[in-house]
């Protein structure tokens, strides 16, 4: 089967479209013939080599990509999906069969959802990592109802997921972005828009002056946007690394690795994508081969919503 592989840690150049075999599945596992995986700034990490304490022990080439969406073609014993089900699930790139970007895919049944048939396959495999992270980050938060919450990065793909969250839990939205994103930002459910660039906490202050009640770093600024914060506040990080607190506020790390129950959560946020109440956002659909260009985007910035790598049609399958 064809894979994107990472032989050697690098620029985009050094990834590669490679032949690996297929994967059966054990217990509690099912495979996916995979109709899309998409592309996520992990992947740009694993390919340049900032995720080695995560790849001891495994060899290259590695494969990226944690979401993916597909049709069954196998089971292990003590599944309950069946072949044919259009699925989508989270998969972690830090085993040794790799992650999402190859052509089949094994996967656990517990970390997969069904797909409602008013969500195309394409636009669900937008939506395992981020729509988990950004659940996993408002459930560590348990704001109440008319709370405010600050969001880095709106615009972007986790950003977007969590304003779209965060408004439907009946949170006062406050995001920051590009004044070309005001409605887009708007349009997801943020009461609020604010300048992107400059000091970010300033921006958050001018519209909140006594501080936001919580922020959820979707953008990862770290330091400078603390000041949003009032005391005694709440901050979300989504990435690993240092950040001194100040003023009582509190620090939640989030890591979709460690989420339990990740099947469920992407059965209600599947459940609510289907329902038009969340919405995927496709950036754009490429093959494989094209997955250089999609990192290079990434990295580029400006990319609003997922970029896609394509290994069938859902009428293929």
């Amino acid at each position: 089967m064809r894979a994107v592989g990472i032989l050697e840690h690098g620029t985009p150049d050094v990834l590669e479209v490679i032949d690996r075999p297929i994967p059966d599945p054990g217990p509690g596992q099912v495979r996916l013939r995979v109709v899309a995986a998409a592309v996520n700034p992990t992947d740009l990490m694993l390919r340049a080599g900032l995720l080695t304490p995560w790849m001891r022990g495994l060899e290259p080439p590695y494969v990226p990509g944690m979401d993916v969406s597909g049709v069954i073609d196998a089971t292990g014993a003590d599944t309950l999906f069946a072949l044919g089900d259009r699925v989508m699930a989270f998969v972690n790139p830090f085993r040794p069969d790799g992650g999402a970007q190859a052509e089949y895919v094994v996967v656990p049944a517990e970390d997969t959802a069904l797909v409602p048939r008013r969500l195309s396959l394409t636009d669900a495999a937008g939506l395992p990592m981020n729509g988990l992270t950004a659940h996993q980050a408002l459930r560590r938060l348990d704001l109440p109802p008319g709370s405010t919450l600050a969001v880095t990065g709106g615009a972007g793909a986790l950003g977007g997921f969590v304003v779209q969250l965060a408004a439907r839990r009946g949170l006062r939205v406050v995001a920051e972005a590009a004044p070309d994103d005001e409605p887009l930002l708007k349009w997801l459910g943020a009461e609020t828009v604010v300048p992107r660039g400059g000091d970010p906490a300033r921006a958050y202050r001018t519209a909140v002056p006594e501080g936001v009640d919580a922020l959820v770093d979707a953008a990862v600024i770290g330091s400078p946007a603390l000041g949003a914060v009032r005391d005694g506040g709440q901050v979300v990080t989504c990435r690993p690394g240092d950040l001194t607190m100040e003023r009582g506020i509190t620090r939640h790390a989030v890591n979709v690795l460690d989420y339990p129950g990740k099947g469920k959560v992407l059965s209600r946020l599947a459940a609510l994508a289907g329902e038009g109440a969340v919405v995927p956002r496709t950036a754009s659909v490429l093959r494989p081969e094209e997955a250089s260009e999609a990192h290079r985007r990434l990295e580029a910035g400006g990319v609003r919503g997922r970029q896609l790598l394509m290994f069938s049609t859902p009428s293929a399958t």
